[in-house]
């Protein structure tokens, strides 16, 4: 005994919808890897749900990247622009620095200095050499303004004491007229 046809239109009953829904995804991913396995084809498939859920399936000798390359090859429609083609280029760039400055910041640190050839370990102490000799005027500027700020709280106190000592005795005086 065969299944009988559906006509083909939204299910209004949600309850009825999400049940479909369920089946017939888990039925067309089934049916993506089968082709994937006995074909030995290419397969990506996305699927969104009405709740904006991803589903996807992607052969696994593949990549996405390389499926929707090949559509577009092949259909002549543009995916993505040169501007995202330049940020890419742009993100791969940046990851290489930063892989780079990485590296150097290890360097800096005295890690993974075995490597280095006779040039790079002179420009290594160059560069701790520079750099401390900044953190050492770094440091001659902070103490000198410590000393300088300290003079000015001496100051500043010498001032306050004369001038309680000034309001003290002005007060005593006032007070031995009273008595």
């Amino acid at each position: 005994m065969g299944r009988g046809k559906i006509e083909i239109k939204r299910i209004e009953n949600t309850s009825n919808r999400q049940v479909t829904y369920s089946k017939r995804k888990n039925g067309i991913l089934k049916k993506a890897k089968e082709i994937t396995v006995l074909c030995d084809a290419q397969i990506s498939l996305i699927i969104f749900g009405s709740s904006g859920k991803l589903h996807e399936y992607i052969s696994p000798s593949t990549t996405l990247i390389d499926v929707l390359d090949k559509y577009q090859r092949a259909s002549g429609k543009t995916l993505w622009d040169a501007k995202h083609e330049n940020l890419s280029n742009e993100i791969d760039r940046v990851k290489k620095e930063n892989d780079s400055m990485q590296i150097e910041l290890r360097h800096l640190e005295g890690e993974d200095i075995s490597s280095l050839n006779y040039k790079e370990l002179i420009a290594l102490e160059n560069a701790l050499e520079n750099g401390l000799k900044d953190v050492r005027q770094k440091q001659m500027e902070v103490h000198s303004m410590f000393k300088r700020n300290s003079r000015i709280l001496e100051e500043q106190n010498k001032e306050l004491n004369f001038l309680m000592q000034q309001h003290l005795a002005e007060g005593e005086r006032m007070l031995g007229q009273w008595i």
